[in-house]
């Protein structure tokens, strides 16, 4: 059996070689390709010779073996190699001396050559949609040195194609659109599939499409794969979907060929080939009397199965006896018409109305005109239902006035209402109280205006109350303030105040008053010398008329303060001072002050220890020390005026010792008198000055006696209210003080308290 399965291949291949030998030869040598150009090749010892048109001449070796582009079927599954072809030398003289050589793309696995016959044989199976050819080269060499006999040659092993591969659509499943009513044969979509197989070889690739689902809607061309509609009239409103299955068969479309289909998804788009339609030809509908303009009557649709911009519809209201009365709108969301009540409605006088709508479409298909209107039209009628009106008012709006502080039950106005339904009992009551009554607790409200009207009750008073500051050197004739008026009381446009001069003031020598007949008045000084330390505040009293009906008047008194300022007229300080004070307190100044502070607050502590360590008493309460201890603790009183005390200048003044000493029985002048009962202000602008002159007085006398300088720069002079912390001059009086407040005053004062407040118990017990 194999040797006749040989046999038969060996004759195959013999065949094919003979067959493409009698196409080259009746193609003649120009027609031939590089790869048909005959089986066999005679390689001669010498050279041919070929002259060209340019007179060279070629030389060229003449190949002697048979070789030439050889078959094999793919997907062949035999039990043994197929052999492929036979290549032969003319040296080969089949004495065995000459070994055939193949390389190339699969030689060696794919292919294989017997290196004596030199018979190629496939050893695997081949698939031409993997590799449709292969490239080899074949060499005759000595078997005995491996030299080569001729030169390698180059041929190629094609794959012969068989129809394994069904057609397959790449890009399904496909979706497409097209517009309902279209003519026959527009266009849908084209779907192409693909086959692996050879093109070129047979009608393995060769496609047939075909419709397997979709008749009679649509069709399909057969060579090319274009979907086209296949019935006119096609609705969308009664399909609008279509799955149509298409088929693409290889082989020509006859039997035995492969086949793949494909899925499509056809949708139908809407075109406007339906006019809108009211479903009932009268609409009724009702409203209550008592609705008021704006508010919804009712509703109606028009109905178009049409989409988007095609189904849109509009109304409009064409006639009829409520066209004034009732408006119509859209709903843009449900396309339905909203009647609106537009002015209102009475039952007592109308009772029903009458409307024609129409609905039309905006957007109209040219192509379907002649198909009839695209509108459509109907009758609302609407009725008017009665309801409980409450009664209504005559006017809009009623004003009235009354005047103030009238008593109570004072009529004020009338009011009038009126019923438009069947006559019910109204009420009608003068004053601010206004109730109606009538069936069914229906009321009615109106807004009534009440004006109370002003009485000149209220006299006018002066809008502010702030003192007038003047200074002490202001000049007669100057105007110091301008005073004006308030008045409780409603003002009318002719209304103003009048301003003049108490009568108990007018024969003042101070000040003058100008009424300046815009309800203001301006206050004038008609003299000079004004002093603060005589007197610092002058009372004006000022009458104020409001010319009213009746007219009413008040006296309200100016306050004007006497201030001191500079050559500018700036006002430097308002308050009683003494008069000899220049600026404050320099730093020298408090320096020595709290210098002096500490001075005698070591004196203090010093006589504490020494009482202390001798159990005496700080003080020796002796009439005959009494002015020596006046002059020691500095009495703020005048201790410096007796001259019968302690001589301690030798102490207080260096210039002693040489036996110069100053008179002491003479005080000092001050360089300006102290007013009794005035004590300096802190802050002042003239106590740095004065300071300053007291200084330079001391530095330019050597020979006078520093006198005290607590007493000079904090004299609290006599009638102080704040009175002398000293307690030394009580012993001077018969009164018998007593110091035990001091306990009180906590542990600062303790020391105090036991110097004075109680007797020490030493001496008790002494």
């Amino acid at each position: 059996m194999w040797e006749g399965l040989r046999l038969q291949v060996f004759w195959l291949c013999l065949g094919l070689a003979v067959w493409n030998t009698a196409v080259a030869v009746s193609r003649g040598p120009q027609e031939r390709g590089p790869q048909e150009r005959g089986h066999r090749r005679h390689l001669s010892p010498y050279r041919h010779r070929e002259r060209r048109k340019e007179g060279q001449v070629l030389h060229r070796s003449k190949r002697g073996w048979v070789w030439n582009q050889f078959f094999v079927i793919e997907e062949y599954t035999g039990p043994d190699p197929v052999l492929v072809g036979r290549l032969h030398s003319d040296v080969d003289t089949g004495d065995g001396n000459i070994k055939y050589i193949l390389s190339g793309e699969g030689a060696g696995t794919i292919f294989v050559i017997d290196d004596k016959t030199g018979n190629i044989h496939a050893t695997k199976t081949l698939d031409r949609e993997e590799q449709a050819e292969y490239t080899l080269t074949a060499q005759a060499v000595a078997r005995d040195t491996n030299k080569p006999l001729e030169p390698p040659s180059e041929f190629i092993v094609k794959v012969q194609d068989i129809n394994d591969n069904p057609p397959v659509f790449l890009q399904g499943p496909y979706y497409a659109r097209v517009a309902e009513m279209s003519n026959v044969g527009t266009s849908v979509i084209q779907v192409t599939a693909s086959d692996a197989d050879d093109p070129t070889y047979g009608n393995s690739a060769r496609l047939v499409y075909s419709i397997l689902q979709g008749q009679p809607y649509f069709s399909v061309e057969p060579h090319t794969g274009i979907i086209r509609t296949a019935l006119p009239n096609m609705d969308r409103e009664a399909k609008q979907e279509y799955d149509v299955v298409i088929q693409a068969k290889d082989m020509g479309g006859h039997m035995g060929g492969l086949s793949g289909t494909a899925q499509v998804k056809i949708t139908l788009t809407d075109v406007n080939d339906n006019p809108p339609k009211f479903a009932q030809g009268v609409y009724a509908m009702s409203i209550a009397e008592d609705r008021v303009p704006g508010e919804e009557v009712g509703r109606l649709k028009a109905r178009d199965p049409d989409q988007g911009e095609n189904g849109l519809v509009d109304y409009a209201v064409l006639e009829g006896d409520g066209m004034s009365v009732f408006e119509i709108s859209k709903d843009s969301e449900s396309q339905e018409a909203v009647i609106k009540l537009k002015k209102p409605v009475d039952f007592e006088t109308k009772r029903s109305y009458t409307l024609k709508v129409e609905a039309v479409n905006p957007h109209v298909d040219s192509r379907f005109l002649s198909w009839g209107p695209y509108k459509d039209t109907t009758v609302v009628k609407i009725s008017v239902e009665d309801a409980d009106e409450p009664p209504v008012f005559i006017a809009p709006n009623y004003s009235f006035e009354v005047e103030e502080n009238a008593p109570w039950g004072t009529l004020v106005g009338r009011v009038h209402a009126k019923d438009t339904d069947i006559p019910h009992s109204l009420t009608e009551r003068d004053g601010m109280q206004l109730p109606l009554t009538r069936g069914h607790h229906q009321d009615a409200k109106v807004r009534v205006n009440i004006k109370v009207k002003d009485v000149n009750d209220n006299a006018p008073e002066f809008a502010t109350q702030d003192e007038v500051l003047m200074c002490e050197n202001v000049t007669p004739g100057k105007a110091i303030k301008t005073v004006s008026a308030v008045d409780k009381d409603e003002m009318s446009p002719r209304q103003h105040f009048h301003f003049s001069l108490a009568p108990k003031a007018v024969s003042n020598h101070n000040f003058s008053l100008k009424d300046n007949r815009d309800s203001t008045a301006t206050i004038v000084v008609i003299r000079k010398g004004f002093s603060r330390m005589i007197q610092d505040v002058y009372a004006l009293p000022i009458e104020i008329n409001d010319n009213g009906v009746p007219p009413l008047s008040s006296t309200n008194t100016l306050l004007i303060r006497v201030c001191s300022c500079d050559s500018k007229d700036t006002i430097l300080s308002c308050n009683v001072e003494p008069y000899i004070l220049p600026a404050g307190l320099s730093t020298g100044a408090l320096i020595a002050i709290l210098a002096c502070i500490v001075i005698l607050l070591a004196i203090v502590v010093l006589f504490v220890a020494l009482r202390r360590q001798k159990k005496e008493p700080l003080i020796v309460f002796e009439e005959e020390d009494i002015r020596e201890n006046i002059i020691t603790y500095d009495d703020e009183g005048g201790g410096e005026e007796d001259t019968e005390a302690f001589d301690i200048a030798t102490l207080q003044n260096p210039d002693g010792i040489n036996g110069f000493l100053p008179r002491k029985d003479i005080k000092p002048d001050l360089q300006f008198p102290l007013r009794p009962g005035l004590r300096p202000v802190a802050n002042s602008v003239d106590v740095d000055e004065f300071i300053k002159t007291r200084i330079s007085d001391a530095d330019n006398d050597p020979t006078a006696p520093p006198y005290d300088s607590i007493q000079v720069y904090g004299y609290e002079g006599r009638g102080s209210v704040a009175g002398s912390l000293s307690s030394l001059e009580s012993v001077t009086t018969d009164s018998d003080l007593d110091y035990d407040y001091l306990q009180s005053w906590g542990p600062r004062f303790k020391k105090l308290a036991e110097l004075y407040g109680t007797k020490d118990p030493a001496e008790d017990n002494s």
